[in-house]
């Protein structure tokens, strides 16, 4: 077997070392793994899967010799070090938004547009968490019939915001628990016992930068260019997995009994749909693995070619360091 030289872009924070642990659970088939990072990292180790990997400066000559770069840095760093990589003749997959949106960078969700990949000139773009566990519970819907409009509301959990997010929910929690006041510092507010109805800064007409991703990564992804998509994005007191609640219209009618068969045969997918016994998708059960989990299957009460449904994904993992890992593996097919 052919063995890849992979690195990793900002291997220390917690996308990164997630990317590793993929990696390993995935059986990648990594020769080298090269750990990147900034300077005050630089030098000490990490452990992968029994190997010692010492951790490498960024710069531009850190890529020489890779085969491929698996980016969890911010988009100034992907974007500093995106010509570099190109250059040492890497194929750079960046899970930061810096290219999502080019026309010239392929975005793919492997379940949806493998076939994007084939046309990439040494970047490919990871979309957006939430946009990845959205699309992935509706792409059956998509096939079988075009969605025509989105209404999306995520319930967002502290870890989209990294390690210092979850830290945040748990200092505040205990702090309150003992009556002592709390000082947020990730969050605009409070987090602990309370829902923040913002994430990101203004973008357009009123719209935050996290509820315009859902659109026009959205219509990108699934070949969908007039897809309209509107979407209220709020963080929640939950450490991990996102939730999503999406009401969309297709074409031509799809009833909901055809709509469970598609999402219960859907790559990626795990029907969980029985009010009555109380099953249904839930940060809890889907937290630490790749499955979208979706439930609460039922028509639109409001347009007659309308559903209603409810999803669930580990952000961290399918919505971040697994969907890059599997682009990954579709370059070796390539």
């Amino acid at each position: 077997m052919k063995l890849y030289n992979v690195g990793i872009l900002g291997a220390t924070g917690a996308v990164g070392q997630e990317m590793m642990k993929i990696l390993l659970e995935r059986k990648f088939p990594v020769g080298e793994l090269r750990p990147i990072a900034s300077a005050r990292s630089a030098g000490s180790e990490i452990d992968f899967g029994g190997r010692k990997c010492t951790i490498v400066e960024a710069s531009d000559d850190a890529f020489e010799g890779l085969d491929i770069v698996l980016g969890a840095a911010e988009n100034d760093i992907a974007e500093r070090f995106a010509p570099a990589i190109v250059k040492a003749g890497a194929v750079f997959v960046d899970n930061s938004s810096a290219f999502r949106l080019d026309p010239k960078v392929p975005l793919v969700i492997p379940e949806i547009n493998p076939e994007d990949v084939k046309w990439h000139s040494g970047i490919i773009s990871n979309p957006n968490c939430t946009t990845i566990v959205t699309l992935v519970a509706i792409n059956a819907l998509a096939k079988e019939s075009p969605i025509e409009t989105i209404i999306a509301s995520s319930y967002q959990a502290v870890s989209g915001a990294g390690k210092n997010g979850i830290d945040e929910l748990h200092d505040e929690v205990a702090a309150l628990a003992e009556g002592k006041p709390v000082e947020p510092k990730v969050f605009q507010y409070q987090i602990a016992y309370n829902v923040i109805p913002q994430i990101g800064g203004e973008a357009y007409m009123g719209y935050t930068s996290e509820e315009m991703k859902m659109q026009n990564e959205g219509r990108k992804i699934l070949h969908l260019p007039e897809m309209k998509v509107s979407c209220t994005c709020v963080r929640v007191p939950v450490v991990r997995s996102h939730s999503v609640s999406v009401v969309l219209r297709t074409k031509e009618k799809i009833s909901v009994e055809r709509a469970r068969e598609l999402i219960a045969a859907a790559p990626g997918c795990k029907l969980t749909d029985d009010l009555a016994s109380k099953v249904y998708p839930m940060p809890l059960d889907t937290s630490d693995q790749d499955l979208v989990y979706v439930g609460r299957i039922r028509d639109d009460l409001t347009d007659e070619r309308g559903l209603n449904l409810w999803c669930c994904g580990d952000q961290v993992r399918k919505g971040a360091a697994t969907n890059t890992v599997q682009i990954a593996e579709l370059l070796l097919e390539k």
